[in-house]
């Protein structure tokens, strides 16, 4: 049975989580999750333990039980296959080319309505009463 242990003491080690859990029976495999960039615990990791009785029993009594100053969150594992061929995730992105933007009075000017630098032109300002 897959385990799904929470809230874990940042200092602790995969070896601490196993001995945690051989406790109650075997254990097949204690995996902490480690973040790629920094290298340190997220703060979760899994437990697989072969006897899903002495699984239950872990789960019941290490549920909320206090190490290193941390209250765990112990619970089976949820399974996130999916047996439909759905792959969850990914995804994004834009498809096709952007092309040019063009306005629907087919101008392309985008300056047309501005005054030239040099003050020529025969654009008016609204504020003035010259």
């Amino acid at each position: 049975m897959d385990i799904y242990v929470g809230s874990l003491p940042f200092k602790m080690k995969e070896e601490d989580l196993r001995e945690t859990f051989e406790e109650f029976g075997e254990v097949s495999s204690a995996k902490i999750v480690m973040d790629k960039m920094t290298r340190q615990s997220k703060g979760f990791g899994f437990v697989e333990m072969p006897n899903e009785v002495e699984a239950k029993d872990a789960i019941a009594k290490l549920h909320g039980q206090e190490i290193m100053g941390r209250e765990l969150i112990v619970n089976e594992s949820q399974n996130t296959k999916r047996t439909d061929g759905f792959r969850p995730g990914g995804g994004g992105g834009r498809s096709g080319g952007g092309g040019s933007y063009q306005r629907r009075d087919g101008g392309g000017d985008r300056n047309r309505d501005r005054p030239s630098r040099d003050g020529g032109g025969d654009f008016k300002r609204r504020d003035r009463d010259d």
